[in-house]
């Protein structure tokens, strides 16, 4: 069952980090608006387009990528200090009283919106270069589809933990610098016990 959330993990980092390139159009395109509007004194009419299309992309395509890694704010102050199975039952009601309701209903109500969309031929009303937008209104549903597979796996990860009094194994990913280096400094003290003992 682990190897099985494991890979839908790797879907979820997949699309995570394909999406991640949005940042660097993101960045490239505001650069050079900077450039030339304030340089050149001559504006471009698609900077804005860029920036909100590109951002929407990330935000909706990376929810499931930061589901699997477990990156979602939570107020974790005294959620950390449960043991695992009492984390799990915590974790499994929210999931089922809020996360997948939500999700199901983006998707539920996201496709027929992204139809529309595209039936009409849909461009931006505050964008001066007429920007097609029910691409990204396609990413609704496309969106709320992988945070249900996500959501599906996160609970499975609840039902083992409560059966088994532990987390399963998530996919290895990068790390905050602070974090790498706590893991490092606890992973030197564990060797210098082990081998003084």
């Amino acid at each position: 069952m682990e190897k099985f959330l494991i890979q839908i993990d790797r879907l979820s980092a997949g699309v995570g980090k394909a999406f991640g390139w949005c940042i660097i159009v993101l960045t490239l395109a505001t650069s050079y608006e900077v450039f030339v509007r304030y340089v050149l004194r001559a504006p471009t009419s698609w900077a804005y387009d860029i920036s909100y299309i590109m951002y929407g992309a990330l935000f909706l395509m990376a929810g499931a990528y930061t589901l699997s890694r477990n990156g979602h704010v939570r107020g974790d102050v005294i959620y950390r200090l449960f043991p695992p199975r009492v984390q799990a039952a915590i974790d499994l009601v929210l999931y089922l009283t809020f996360l997948l309701p939500g999700i199901l209903a983006l998707v539920w109500y996201g496709i027929p919106y992204a139809l529309q969309s595209w039936r009409y031929g849909e461009v931006s009303v505050y964008s001066p270069a007429n920007i097609p937008i029910y691409p990204s209104k396609t990413l609704i549903p496309i969106a709320g589809f992988f945070l249900v597979i996500q959501g599906l796996a996160e609970i499975l990860r609840c039902l083992i933990c409560l059966k088994t009094g532990r987390w399963p194994q998530r996919l290895a990913d990068v790390e905050e610098m602070e974090s790498a280096i706590l893991h490092e400094h606890e992973d030197q003290a564990r060797r210098q016990q082990a081998g003084e003992g």
